[in-house]
């Protein structure tokens, strides 16, 4: 069905309404109208709440009509009565959804098979990779610009000190002045990659990060989980290296949290099948490979034997 502006809407309504009055038929085209109308309003309306309204406009008109005048028309006064009835029920259906889709219905926008740019009101632009939906409120920009994000996307966000920026995305959010960032979601592997700015990162369980340009905060694919990997260019030519600043766990299982240990140090650590499932909190900032394996078998209560790149934490 043509989408019609709501001007056209209403003219066509109260071209209606004269029709119904005056008794003249309505053509065939208007009725089909009418019945997409009334498809695409339902699919979009609760049922109960819409029973609910129309008793209650009901109810409101029997108020203006004696029900003396009602009584002696049976044929006339009342067909007349509810014709009214219903061209204002629709009025009243047409009008909320237009108020909704108008002035409260979220902007969603979604890159299908390439990337998408997004020019946000503030004068952010967020680019979308393809798969990923960005969800934003009519009422952006408020005192606190907010977005929601699923999939990956980068972020420019428009410098404001008073409005910080947040994106909600899957599990976790990222709150900015004004930078440059990119967002990353594979199943449960989270990260965020800050160019320019400053930002802080909040997910469920672990205390708020806050990342310096060349920083990437991520979970590893690990819930209650938080690291921030700094990469730092040798020149201008090379990516350089990338060094592990923070570890933290909390409340997670001894055997993910050597199998984050084990990727990221490029060893091998060999513990108690019995600690495997044992949950534990504990922070590695700051220490070397050495000095966080001897952190974990403390927790554990274990000694710790080192075989070249393995570590055996025994009783």
């Amino acid at each position: 069905m043509k989408k019609l502006k709501y001007k056209n809407i209403q003219g066509f309504v109260f071209r209606l309404w004269e029709r119904e009055v005056s008794g003249e038929k309505i053509s065939d085209k208007e009725t089909e109208l009418l019945h997409q109308w009334k498809i695409s309003i339902e699919n979009n309306l609760d049922k109960k709440h819409m029973e609910y309204s129309k008793e209650r406009v009901l109810l409101a008109l029997e108020s203006y009509f004696s029900q003396t005048a009602i009584h002696h028309h049976p044929s006339g006064f009342r067909k007349y009565f509810y014709q009214i009835a219903a061209v204002i029920l629709l009025l009243i259906t047409l009008g909320s959804v237009f108020t909704y889709n108008t002035f409260f219905k979220p902007d969603v926008y979604v890159a299908e098979a390439v990337n998408q740019k997004v020019y946000l009101k503030d004068g952010s632009v967020v680019t979308l990779f393809p798969g990923a939906e960005l969800t934003v409120q009519k009422s952006f920009p408020e005192d606190t610009r907010v977005v929601d994000l699923k999939g990956d996307a980068i972020f420019s966000v428009a410098k404001s000190k008073k409005h910080p920026f947040i994106v909600y995305a899957e599990g976790f959010s990222t709150k900015v002045l004004g930078t440059v960032f990119k967002i990353t979601q594979t199943g449960n592997d989270k990260a965020v990659d800050l160019y320019e700015g400053k930002v802080a990162v909040s997910s469920a369980g672990v205390p708020v990060t806050f990342l310096k340009p060349n920083q990437k905060w991520t979970n590893f694919g690990v819930a209650r989980t938080a690291a921030v990997i700094s990469f730092k260019k040798a020149n201008q030519s090379t990516i350089g290296s990338a060094s592990l600043l923070s570890l933290s766990f909390n409340d997670v299982s001894v055997k993910e949290v050597a199998d984050v240990l084990q990727k990221n140090y490029n060893i091998r650590i060999i513990y108690p099948k019995e600690t495997a499932e044992k949950k534990i909190t504990v922070d590695f900032t700051g220490g070397n490979t050495d000095e966080n394996i001897e952190a974990l078998a403390f927790i554990l209560g274990l000694e710790v034997h080192k075989e070249k790149h393995t570590y055996i934490l025994k009783r």
